[in-house]
Formats: C-alpha cells, structure tokens, sequence
C-alpha cells in the first residue's frame, strides 16, 4: 500500500504538456512534489494527454495502454513483467477512482492499492523468484492485485499468499480476483487470501522464494526472515517517516544481504487497530 517512491536512475515522464522530464529519483515524487522541476535538456517527454486515450478505449486496452506507459517511465523493463501486468486488470481491484493513473487509490479501511509504477518495481525486483511452481508471500495484500500477479507468474504448481488483517478486505480481494484472469487459480487453491497479521507472516506456506511486504515497517520483522527461503528474496519498505524500500535476500548458508533501492512512502505495517482508527 505505497503512497509515492523515488529511485535513482534517469526516467522519463511528465504531469502536463507544458511540464518537463524530471529525474527519475523524483519521479515516484510526481503526486506529491509542489511544482514542476526545471527542464532538462534532450528527455523526451511524455505527453500528459496520451493518457486521455484511456477513458476512450476499452479495459483492457486502456490497461495495456497503462503498461506501455509504465514502460517508456522506465518502471517496466522486462518482458515478462509486462505480459502479467497486462493480464491483469488493475481497473478489477480499483474500487473508485481511475484505475488507469499512475498514482495509489483508496480501497477501504484506511487502506490504498499502490501506484502502478510501484507494483512494477516490485515484481520486476521480484521476478526471478516468482518462476513457476516457486511460493510467494503477499503481506498486507490489500486489494489483492500484487498476489494475483504473483500467481500468474508462479503457475498452477506453485503457491501465491495474500495475507491482510483487515477481514473485509480479504473478502473484497477474493471477489475481485474472480473476475480476473487469476480465477482459477484461486479456484484451485495455488492462490489463497487469509485474514492474518503480517508481521507474522504465514508459516503455514513456507518458506518462501519471494516476499513482498506492501507497508512499511520499522524493521523487518523476524518471522518474514525465518519464514524466507534460502535463495528467496523480500522487498520491504522500511522506516517510519523517510522509509526505505530493501531489498533482502537470504543466501544459500541462511546468512541476509539487505540493499536499498528507493525512497519510498508506504502506510505503516501495523495491527489492526492501529489502522483502523482514524488518520
């Protein structure tokens, strides 16, 4: 449930016709930043009415449409991570607002899906430990998307688990995962969703060669290290108010490597109270 991110390396990208490319470490700062950046010279910028052609086409196109965007941004690199992205139509997990920007929404609970280009990231951080017939965990699943994508990516023979503590959002995911291409994976039980604290993660399908944590913690909880497959690997924001997104991989002799990749704002990884009290 990320809110923005920065990264890095140079992307491309704009808020207006009349804005110019900024550098890609304030890219996932789009929504939030006060103005536009000063131009750069020889970027190509990506015209802000081209999304227009979304609201004219249909879903699946206009999600398409989304994922060639995040493409030319520079979030999607791979094609494999285009192909599960385009699959899955992230306008069945929106519940308001417009599915096709690239900026999180509110589904509930104090709850938000994140920004397309920050699902992008993710699994293409991800991705080599999402091959077919791997186990994946989701913690804080929210509207369920990410799994769904997970599924998608490990097959029939693996395992995708979404947890989130938040039963009303549980529900809501299953339903919207059923009219998603994903269905029968959830049908055949390779993809579940669990009412669960994710700080503890979920023994019950470990270990695990791929973990995404979608809220940010202090730390990383211990439970999703023991419950990480040697091998595997967690991104994880962590942090309170400047967050990092970590990416941790547990190596063949258990030992834990943790890099950063990005500054990040995601809602906080907490219990079920905490969140549902009123911001």
């Amino acid at each position: 449930m990320c809110l923005t991110a920065a990264s890095a390396s140079p992307a491309r990208c704009c808020l207006s016709p009349s804005s110019a490319a900024l550098p890609r470490r304030l890219l996932h700062h789009l929504f939030l930043a006060p103005a536009p950046a000063r131009p750069l010279p020889q970027q190509r910028c990506i015209p802000f009415h081209r999304m227009a052609q979304f609201w004219t086409q249909p879903s699946l196109d206009k999600n398409k449409a989304l994922v060639e965007y995040l493409k030319q941004y520079g979030a999607v690199r791979t094609d494999k991570v285009a192909e599960v992205m385009e699959t899955i139509d992230r306008a069945l997990f929106v519940t308001e607002g417009t599915p096709y920007i690239d900026t999180p929404m509110p589904i509930g609970f104090n709850a938000t899906i994140s920004a397309p280009h920050m699902h992008a990231t993710c699994l293409e951080l991800l991705k080599d430990h999402l091959q077919p017939g791997m186990h994946a965990l989701d913690v804080g699943s929210g509207s369920g998307y990410l799994t769904a994508c997970f599924a998608m990516m490990i097959g029939p023979e693996g395992r995708a688990v979404g947890i989130e503590h938040i039963p009303e959002l549980v529900a809501s995911s299953i339903e919207n995962v059923k009219k998603s291409a994903a269905a029968p994976l959830l049908k055949d039980g390779a993809l579940s969703f669990h009412v669960a604290d994710g700080r503890l993660g979920f023994p019950d399908a470990a270990p695990y060669n791929a973990i995404h944590v979608g809220a940010a913690a202090p730390e990383i909880p211990q439970p999703l290290l023991e419950q990480l497959k040697p091998g595997g690997r967690m991104v994880i924001p962590v942090g309170s108010y400047m967050q990092e997104l970590q990416v941790v991989d547990k190596k063949a002799d258990g030992s834990i490597s943790v890099r950063n990749d990005a500054s990040v704002r995601y809602v906080p990884l907490t219990s079920r109270a905490s969140q549902l009290q009123d911001p």
